[in-house]
């Protein structure tokens, strides 16, 4: 008898020897077999109302008389009925103009994020109603195109989703309760035909000929919102990890040991790069979601960073990530031995062990502020904070929850102990998932049945309850007279930022793109506290050490004031942004020898900037 990737993790978690952390694959996964010898097939889902305020979609049911249809592979199915549906494109779609110093804000700065989750890769157990008429074992994406009775059929199922599932309300409902980016899982064959010609997904490329553009549109609309995305490659050609998640039913992990299938992941990540790499809003490129921790990952990873940054001189600052194969140490070393912007994700749930299953919430709830938020402190502090956990839900089992004298105390305890480990050990944190069917039956995995519920009502990064509709209110953003010295730069760059950022529709006008791109350019200089020159010119002291410090204290309490201005936002990715800063300011700023100076005063004058923000937006301002 042979075990499964899943009955081995089961025994070791047993055994107390892994953590278990996993993704969900929901009524599918419950079936999957534990030894390959187990064969028990999983029942189709009927189809369900997805019931989706703000944003609205509707089920694929209600219509007359369904005709019969023949699937690709033979099979036919009387109840499927495809609504008609303009399967055209939705236009030509371009990115406004790169703008660094915004991009900078979204890049570095903490983050509050959920997963845009079965939008564009498809999950049975969250979208089942598109897998009623799906091909084959209806457990992938691919037998969603593979079914429908053809690929136009297909085609208009999914456009009609793309176009439904979220949108414009549903990034303006995300904006006002402080979610500030968002993770868009996406699969190779969303970049269009091209893409999947010498894949699974050839014989049903026309299905995605105007995918590509509706998330170009995705990404834009987030702008318009002040929501930074990360672009997470979640089905890699060949498959990262073999899962349904990945586009494929067939259990297969054909990306490890084929360099086919690995070079054609890197002209996915090519492409993905020369699109993305100076679009304003892009918070990075994630290189693949859970991959099998094989033992040629790393080397992967290695070629992948290597090969997206040549793409252009640009890409060598693009933040990419990596997820972590569920094996913490091992990649937060792969991370900490880099300079350049790494970040490691590591995902986090409580439900897919037997172990998981059968431990109180209560017990669940103490690991996290114990031994979890340990290993992720101790992780972070090796690799200067490159570390978020981009993927985590409020779900537990019945049998947890069942000796808890108060199971939606319980759960709401449980979920606000990830948020506490989360946002204090990381530079972010990500739910999964915003929506899915019976979204409002399942706060455990569903953010907009949660919020208010197991989560709190908002996530504002300063604690405020609803966004801050006028900063300018805030006179310590803008009073020169409250940052040791003068100005590093013109604050009005930073004040045209903010109220741009702020604006319900696109800017008109982008601020500057000469600003300059961190705290700071070498020729602009800080007094020290008390110190003045002769001219108008301001300067540094004279001593390399004495430099240093006061040079990393003004910039630190600056690039608190800056960041607030866009959204109330923190700066997150601490020690990428420092080292990046040292590295712009250069050896006549910042003498060699010096740097760990500039380094504890930057965050000394950081913790000091936020602090007074935080004092005076949670004392003396409306929450309005």
């Amino acid at each position: 008898m042979v075990l499964t990737a899943r009955g081995f993790a089961g025994v070791l978690q047993g055994l107390s020897l892994a953590q278990g952390l996993y993704k969900p694959f929901g009524s599918f996964t419950d079936k999957l077999p534990l030894f390959e010898d187990d064969t028990n097939k999983m029942s189709v889902p009927t189809t369900q109302d997805i019931n989706h305020e703000p944003g609205a979609d509707s089920d694929l049911q209600g219509q007359p008389a369904p005709p019969l249809v023949t699937q690709l592979d033979g099979t036919s199915n009387s109840s499927c009925y495809v609504p008609p549906y303009d399967c055209s494109d939705v236009g030509s779609q371009t990115f406004a103009p790169f703008n660094q110093f915004k991009a900078n804000i979204y890049r570095y700065r903490q983050q509050q994020s959920v997963n845009l989750g079965s939008w564009f890769v498809h999950e049975q157990w969250m979208t089942p109603s598109l897998f009623s008429c799906a091909a084959g074992d209806q457990a992938s994406e691919i037998d969603i195109a593979s079914g429908w009775g053809s690929p136009e059929g297909a085609r208009a199922v999914l456009e009609r989703h793309w176009d439904t599932f979220v949108n414009d309300t549903d990034f303006q409902y995300l904006a006002d309760i402080g979610i500030n980016t968002v993770r868009l899982p996406i699969g190779y064959w969303t970049l269009g035909p091209d893409f999947c010609q010498g894949t699974p997904y050839e014989n049903v490329s026309t299905v995605y000929q105007n995918s590509w553009s509706r998330v170009v549109r995705a990404i834009n609309t987030a702008a318009q919102y002040g929501i930074g995305v990360l672009i997470d490659l979640h089905g890699a050609p060949g498959s990262q990890n073999g899962q349904p998640h990945s586009g494929i039913s067939d259990g297969q992990a054909n990306l490890w040991g084929n360099d086919v299938y690995k070079n054609k992941t890197l002209d996915v990540l090519k492409f993905l790069t020369q699109q993305l790499v100076k679009v304003t809003n892009v918070a990075g490129i994630q290189i693949l979601n859970e991959p099998n921790n094989v033992g040629e990952l790393a080397d992967f990873y290695s070629t992948a960073i290597t090969t997206m940054r040549q793409v252009d001189p640009a890409a060598a600052s693009l933040p990419l990530y990596i997820h972590d194969g569920f094996d913490l140490n091992r990649f937060s070393a792969f991370v900490a031995n880099r300079t350049d912007f790494v970040v490691q994700d590591h995902h986090s749930y409580f439900v897919f062990t037997p172990p998981d299953e059968a431990e109180p919430a209560s017990q669940h709830t103490s690991d996290i502020y114990g031994g979890i938020s340990r290993s992720l402190a101790g992780a972070s502090a090796r690799q200067q904070r490159n570390l978020v956990v981009d993927e985590f839900s409020c779900a537990l089992t019945d049998e947890s929850l069942a000796d808890e004298s108060d199971p939606i105390e319980a759960r709401k305890d449980f979920c606000q102990a990830q948020l506490d480990v989360y946002r204090n050990t990381t530079a972010g944190w990500a739910f999964w998932a915003y929506n899915k069917e019976d979204c409002f039956s399942d706060p455990g995995w569903c953010f907009r049945a949660a919020v208010g519920q197991s989560l709190p009502s908002s996530f504002f990064t300063y604690g405020q309850l609803r966004p801050l509709a006028d900063l300018s209110n805030i006179s310590i953003l803008y009073d020169p007279a409250t940052t040791p010295g003068s100005a590093l730069y013109d604050i009005a760059a930073a004040l045209d930022f903010a109220s741009n950022a702020t604006s319900a529709t696109p800017s008109a006008s982008e601020p500057s793109t000469t600003a300059p791109p961190l705290v700071s350019h070498p020729r602009d200089f800080h007094r020290r506290p008390g110190r003045r020159g002769d001219d108008d010119s301001d300067q540094l002291p004279v001593d390399p050490t004495e430099r240093a410090i006061a040079k990393g204290y003004s910039d630190g309490f600056l690039t608190a004031k800056i960041f607030a201005l866009f959204g109330m936002s923190k700066l997150g990715f601490t020690g990428q942004y420092i080292r990046d800063s040292i590295a712009l300011l250069g050896p006549i700023v910042i003498m060699p020898g010096t740097e760990h100076y500039y380094e504890h005063w930057f965050v000394a004058g950081l913790t000091d900037g936020e602090a007074l923000i935080s004092s005076y937006v949670n004392t003396t301002q409306p929450m309005y």
